[in-house]
């Protein structure tokens, strides 16, 4: 079985769309989808000429909520923009339409699974899909700058899927991101550093662009 072909806005193919998903979309998902544009940003001056949509949303989000005061001091000390955010919940058109789903735990993961749209091969934790990235030889995937990021990006997720069932977490524990919701600005610091941790090899293999230095 093989991952789904990239689906894009309303089917278009030169698009590649990452979801990421906490509970509230108010604090996991806000900082990992806004440091996620930071980072592509860097790495491609602008993502969407790549093709590639990164947004968010919760399992039980806040609809039209915004996001913690606390997450944007987080992105601010990253220096990432938090301006214009507005939370989601996650509904199904969302995962269809997302060609790679990142989780914050793993009961994200399994209830946007558990929705269907054949989301079960694009539907990893954050720090799972991490995890499986590092073992995957760059080598392997097109040339961003040949064949293009979207294409690129749909290869490193058959790549990541193929592999999920050789190289399993350590641990339960070690592909969670803990909600920081309500607790002191010093514990969202902390979720904000593992997941820009989490996040750099990721956006490295997404499109083939080291850290800018």
């Amino acid at each position: 079985m093989t991952a789904p072909e990239g689906r894009g806005i309303a089917g278009q193919t030169d698009t590649f769309r990452i979801l990421h998903v906490s509970t509230g979309n108010v604090c996991r998902s806000p900082i990992t989808e806004r440091l996620t544009r930071h980072a592509l940003v860097d790495r491609l001056g602008d993502p969407l000429q790549g093709g590639l949509i990164v947004e968010s949303a919760g399992t039980w989000g806040h609809e039209g909520a915004p996001m913690e005061a606390n997450a944007e001091v987080v992105l601010a000390d990253f220096g990432a923009d938090a301006s214009g955010f507005v939370g989601r919940e996650l509904l199904d058109e969302h995962v269809i339409r997302a060609d790679l789903v990142l989780t914050a735990t793993r009961d994200h993961r399994a209830q946007v699974i558990s929705m269907g749209h054949s989301a079960g091969l694009r539907t990893f934790t954050l720090k799972e899909f991490t995890r499986l990235v590092r073992a995957i030889d760059p080598a392997t995937l097109p040339d961003a700058g040949d064949e293009g990021v979207v294409e690129r990006a749909r290869a490193l997720v058959r790549a990541a899927a193929a592999l999920r069932g050789w190289l399993l977490a350590p641990t339960a524990e070690a592909d969670e991101v803990y909600d920081p919701y309500g607790a002191p600005i010093t514990f969202f610091r902390s979720i904000g550093d593992e997941i820009n941790q989490a996040l750099e090899p990721v956006v490295t293999a997404l499109t083939g662009v080291s850290t800018p230095r």
